[in-house]
């Protein structure tokens, strides 16, 4: 499968997680705030935030997964381009100049570094 087939079925299946989860999360903060809760209610209401709880865990898997490829490659690069740039390569050090940049930027915005 091609990069523009793998985009177009993660984003579907982004869509349709997105979808499913706007049905759960209503109904989740319907029987939190019932008062006059059934035990099959609060049955249901242990299940979703299990499950809920299960997604989270999940969405915060695939972020560090995302965040850990783009910064590490990143920090690769600017390790290649330093030793370049050391040799007197221009193009090395523009590369370089904009990876400080983009870290600088990171780590303004608060963008979390998982260093392991």
């Amino acid at each position: 499968m091609d990069f523009n087939e793998n985009k177009k079925t993660l984003t579907r299946e982004l869509e349709q997680f997105l979808g499913i989860l706007n049905e759960i999360l209503p109904r989740y903060t319907r029987l939190i705030k019932k008062d006059n809760i059934s035990s099959v209610e609060l049955k249901e209401l242990g299940e979703i935030e299990h499950f809920l709880i299960e997604v989270n865990s999940k969405i915060a898997e695939i972020k560090d997964l995302l965040d850990q490829n783009l910064f590490g490659h990143s920090l690769d690069l600017y390790y290649k381009y330093k030793e370049k740039a050391k040799t007197g390569d221009i193009y090395a050090q523009q590369k370089l100049e904009r990876l400080r940049e983009f870290f600088s930027e990171s780590l303004k915005g608060e963008a979390l570094v998982n260093w392991n």
